[in-house]
């Protein structure tokens, strides 16, 4: 198997070629083999081996084929944008793997998750929000893509040490390009192996293997004294993702019952989802209590932290009972500690357990207790 820092040093060589590409293209409008192994300080045939294999990549195309002593010319496609792949990242549970693809633009976002459901191949689960595409799949699972139905798709998903590799084949042309040229490099990415057969580009996405965290808050404002939890969860999201270690899924608002006679307006509870690397997990709880004691207006504001894609059925239940009227804090204490849901602070720790168990639920159903959970 390739070693990290091999793969390292050739994605490295990689972006200095194509950046002395696209710089001699801008200054000539064409480069020439003998250009590039000036400009890298290597011999011609290396320049040439990468000239052979930027062009199978589709980052650089033929301008000018060779003509007697007049050697071929090339063009960097430098007036693509960079890539619209902003961040591509892993969390894994088990066998279980969720795939994201935060993109630049919507229409690139709805493309995947189009083509992606439409492939068939390793992936169980296929969503969007936004311009987060979103993707589950079984480790060690590969399945036939069909690309006369779709233009590209998810193959086979691998856990090698600490790293999920993605096996993604495409179609020649935009869907080859992203793949080749763009997803190397996204935020998240450590490598992208390329190769291509029969019309058929497929490529090995490496991301590392992060832990999937959903934190809930609730109580964090009081009648007359101001605050919001919704304000107070986003800014935690905020604090959190500073230090690169936690990445951002999404923030979301939540209804609770509305029968709770002490209940501030709307009785809503927040929930972040994170994607947190292994470790910083560790120190996550004490990092989000604190920030919200400090932050907190009520000294009844309380958080829920689950670990894992999945919400176990217990807690469903009980979100279920908390969105219909009153149920005791040891209760909710006792149902938490059961599921291995960790739990700290007072009276809202019943809305925050709610809320790490309302993540599935569509928006329809968080935003109106009323409504049956699915």
């Amino acid at each position: 198997m390739v070693s990290k820092e091999k793969r390292s040093g050739v994605l490295h060589r990689r972006t200095l070629f194509i950046q002395a590409m696209r710089r001699k293209t801008f200054e000539s409008g064409y480069f020439t083999t003998a250009d590039i192994a000036e400009e890298a300080d290597v011999p011609r045939s290396t320049a040439q081996d990468w000239v052979n294999r930027l062009i199978l990549e589709g980052c650089i195309f033929v301008k000018e084929e060779k003509r007697g002593r007049s050697p071929a010319r090339y063009a960097s496609r430098s007036a693509m944008p960079k890539s619209t792949c902003r961040r591509i990242f892993t969390t894994v549970d088990g066998d279980d793997v969720e795939i994201f693809h935060e993109c630049l633009s919507s229409g690139c976002a709805g493309f995947c998750e189009f083509h992606h459901r439409n492939a068939g191949g390793a992936a169980v689960e296929v969503s969007r929000d936004g311009m987060m595409f979103q993707e589950r799949a079984k480790l060690s699972s590969s399945s036939p893509i069909n690309l006369e139905k779709a233009a590209v798709g998810l193959l086979s998903v691998e856990l090698e040490g600490d790293e999920v590799v993605q096996t993604i084949q495409s179609v020649k042309g935009g869907p080859a390009y992203s793949l080749s040229s763009m997803m190397g490099m996204a935020k998240g990415v450590s490598g992208v192996l390329v190769s291509a057969k029969d019309g058929v580009v497929t490529g090995k996405v490496r991301t590392k293997a992060l832990v999937p965290v959903t934190i809930g808050v609730d109580d964090t404002d009081r009648k007359g004294c101001g605050g919001a939890t919704f304000a107070l969860t986003h800014a935690l999201m905020k604090y959190l993702t500073e230090s690169g270690d936690v990445i951002p899924i999404r923030h979301q608002v939540a209804s609770l019952s509305q029968d709770i006679e002490e209940m501030t307006a709307g009785n809503s509870c927040s929930f972040l989802e994170v994607a947190v690397t292994p470790e910083a997990f560790p120190n996550l709880l004490a990092k989000v209590c604190r920030f919200v004691e400090d932050e907190s207006v009520s000294e009844e504001w309380g958080i829920a932290i689950l670990r894992g894609i999945f919400v176990p059925k217990e807690m469903e239940a009980l979100a279920a009972e908390i969105r219909r009227g009153r149920v005791s804090l040891d209760y909710v204490k006792e149902k938490a500690k059961a599921c291995g849901v960790q739990i700290f602070g007072g009276r809202g720790v019943i809305g925050a357990c709610a809320a790490v168990s309302l993540k599935h639920q569509p928006q329809e159903v968080l935003l109106d207790s009323r409504v049956q959970m699915r």
